[in-house]
């Protein structure tokens, strides 16, 4: 039977739209394809660039756990400022762990890897923060960092943040990218928690010895020629002295100077003060008393005394002068 063009023109519009819809369906499954596959690159991209600087951050903590623990293990044949000055290389890394490990929270990934990064590098900062503290308190040299949270047993703290990452590291390895990241060490944790700093506190080289000294004499004005212990001077109103006294251990060494000034050939009344300040590991200091009152032709004794440790080897802590005055130009 002959078709009518009312059902040509119907049979026409009919393979059209399937035509039209068929379109629509394959362009949609285009998009949608492309789209999961960019998001497949995106997190590929993503879950690499975490892996290479977090393996970087965890790389730097265990070349420092290899560190630290050679230092805790060798450090008794060291001399202690040495042995001070490598123990603060190790403490001023630690601040920027805390800060990479920060940054590395953004963009998020699957099973929230970046957090528990975060989360185990800040415990371990304090955890290495306190022991470190620890070994410096024991062998009393100076230290004036402190933990961001005090750590009750730091090597156990060690010893368990390791455990906990060692399982957590595996989380992007079925993920776009196969990354694996690397484990922590605790070395250190571990020869600390067996051995503690028993053979650092038993070194000789590593051993307190604290030694202090006068080590010069400053007059105003200039002292005139005279023999050795005198200090002769112009017949000026009075005399400024300055005393400088060295630390020579490497620890903080309170000390207290005493000026003793005794007249001997007139009524004016004895002079004396007292003063004190913590010298630094190897520094020095100089104290500055009340200017002396003097007086033409006036003779007295000054006593110079430093307290607060033995004299170091060819120091001395007590110095004894005779101050006199020349007359003035008219008597």
């Amino acid at each position: 039977m002959a078709r009518t063009r009312a059902q040509r023109r119907r049979r026409t519009l009919l393979i059209t739209l399937a035509l039209a819809v068929t379109l629509v369906v394959l362009v949609f499954a285009r998009d949608v394809s492309r789209s999961a596959h960019g998001s497949a690159t995106s997190r590929r991209s993503e879950d690499r660039s975490f892996g290479a600087l977090a393996n970087a951050l965890i790389t730097s903590e265990n070349n420092f756990d290899a560190r630290l623990e050679s230092l805790l293990s060798q450090g008794s044949t060291l001399h202690r400022d040495v042995f001070a000055a490598r123990l603060g290389q190790l403490d001023q890394q630690l601040p920027g762990w805390t800060t990479t490990a920060d940054q590395l929270r953004r963009p998020v990934l699957v099973h929230h890897v970046n957090d528990s990064l975060d989360q185990l590098t800040q415990e371990r900062v304090a955890a290495y923060q306190t022991l470190l503290r620890y070994v410096a308190h024991a062998l009393t040299l100076p230290w004036n960092t402190g933990p961001s949270e005090v750590v009750t047993n730091p090597a156990a703290s060690l010893v368990s943040t390791s455990q906990l990452w060692n399982v957590d590291r595996f989380a992007l390895v079925k993920e776009p990218g196969r990354v694996l990241l690397a484990a922590t060490n605790s070395l250190s944790a571990a020869y600390f928690a067996q051995n503690g700093v028993a053979a650092l506190v038993h070194s000789g080289s590593l051993a307190l010895s604290r030694a202090i000294g006068i080590a010069a004499l400053r007059v105003s004005p200039s002292p005139l020629p005279a023999s050795r212990g005198v200090l002769l001077l112009p017949p000026v109103t009075s005399v400024q002295l300055g005393v400088s006294v060295l630390n020579a251990s490497y620890v903080n060494q309170p000390v207290t100077l005493t000026i003793r000034v005794t007249p001997l050939n007139k009524q004016r009344a004895a002079f004396s003060q007292t003063l004190t300040a913590t010298l630094g590991p190897l520094g020095a200091y100089a104290f500055v008393p009340r200017p002396l009152r003097t007086a033409a032709s006036e003779r007295a004794r000054v006593v110079i005394t430093l307290s607060g440790a033995p004299a170091a080897t060819g120091m001395v802590t007590s110095e004894t002068y005779q101050l006199e005055m020349s007359p003035s130009g008219g008597s």
